[in-house]
């Protein structure tokens, strides 16, 4: 066993010792503690410098109950097709609960959203979220969705992190225990395994959702005493009650997105190079927008709360919000073939008039490959004699 482990060490140098006996209890059911490991591996020049566990700081703020207090932050993840992934992900304070992740190709608004909606769905509503100043979290549309399910959105301040030590924990869980087994990978050999990527994308979230549900969950906090999840179910007895549940509607309303415009005088508005026409009793009024990211052709006109029905499209030059970038970019137009369909026609055409001595065609072209006087105005001419006088021959 200790051989083993030393391989699994070799193998991956970055593996902390706790990583390697998890490792061995996944793959045979056993480990040997932690401490027997370390001196097998200082006995082996295994633990380079920085390979001991490092202490971790944290925090005293802790949120009683669970959905007090949601923290929210993001994570650099491997290289998937040599492109970029990040990882948005929500940890309930109380119970450490990881309540929504999500790997994506982009650190933006919509990835964010990819996160967080799954949460509310499956975990309830949070009394607070509480995030820090990346461009992601201070998005107009965050504000907006936590606004309409009551939840209170606190940022913290620049340069100063505090209450961030559980999710920084985390992640640094993250990072040795589910990324440190994780390879980047290349455009080729995404090409070679016949995988594109958005397949790979979405292997990596599956893998990911199965260590944090298998293992993360239900591991005992060294903190709490608890597993996540347990701590989860105890909190919710102890209050007796469950989470407050959004309803589909609710969680709709608070994912569209809105903007403001004024009315012209001809009751038109504009938003993201489209025009819409809308009621005329909302001239020189001030209206809000409200409409999905990935939908711009349907778009909800409100003045004052009121809803002022469907605004109707009248010039349309973009289908989506320019932040609602898909997950794969559009795939290139393939590269030109240099193959001419027509002049290969025209080719195979003319060498058939030549050699088709049936009808005999090539007996009608000329040497410059004319057929003679096909171009000529001369033949289109009125016959006339040379009669000076006009006169028309007999």
């Amino acid at each position: 066993m200790l051989e083993l482990a030393a391989s699994l060490k070799r193998e991956n140098p970055t593996r902390t010792v706790a990583q390697v006996a998890r490792i061995l209890r996944t793959a045979t059911g056993w480990a040997p503690s932690e401490s027997t490991l370390l001196r097998h591996f200082h006995r082996l020049d295994l633990m380079g410098p920085g390979g001991g566990e490092a202490a971790a700081v944290f925090g005293r703020f802790e949120a009683a109950d669970p959905n007090e207090l949601w923290v929210g932050d993001a994570l650099h993840g491997p290289r998937v097709g040599d492109r970029k992934t990040y990882l948005f992900a929500f940890l309930d304070d109380h119970t450490r609960l990881a309540v929504g992740y999500r790997f994506g190709f982009a650190e933006d608004a919509v990835r964010l959203a990819a996160a967080l909606r799954p949460a509310l769905a499956a975990r309830g509503v949070p009394a607070g979220i509480y995030v820090d100043n990346g461009s992601a979290f201070v998005d107009a549309w965050l504000l907006r969705a936590c606004a309409k399910l009551g939840v209170r959105l606190v940022h913290s301040a620049p340069g100063r992190p505090q209450g961030r030590g559980k999710v920084e924990r985390w992640f640094r869980s993250v990072r040795e225990q589910f990324l440190i087994e994780v390879t980047d990978t290349s455009g080729e050999d995404l090409a070679a395994a016949g995988v594109d990527h958005a397949t790979a994308l979405l292997e990596l979230n599956r893998l990911f959702v199965a260590w944090v549900e298998t293992e993360y969950h239900r591991r005992v906090h060294t903190e709490t005493g608890q597993s996540p999840l347990d701590r989860w179910e105890a909190g919710w007895d102890r209050l007796g009650r469950t989470p407050a549940m959004p309803t589909a509607d609710e969680l709709t309303e608070a994912f569209l997105w809105s903007e403001y415009r004024v009315v012209t005088k001809t009751a038109t508005v504009s938003l993201h190079a489209n025009t819409y026409q809308v009621d005329p009793a909302l001239v020189g009024r001030k209206v809000e927008l409200v409409f999905s990211p990935f939908d711009l052709e349907t778009v909800e006109v409100r003045y004052r709360d009121k809803s002022y029905g469907k605004a109707l499209p009248h010039t349309i030059s973009r289908h989506t919000h320019p932040k609602a970038k898909p997950e794969t970019p559009q795939p290139e137009p393939p590269a030109a073939t240099g193959i001419d369909y027509l002049a290969l026609t025209a080719a195979a055409h003319d060498e058939q008039l030549r050699g088709d001595e049936r009808i005999g065609y090539y007996a009608l072209y000329g040497q410059d490959d004319q057929i003679p006087g096909q171009l000529s105005i001369d033949d289109l001419q009125p016959t006339v004699d040379d009669n000076p006088e006009g006169e028309v021959s007999a």
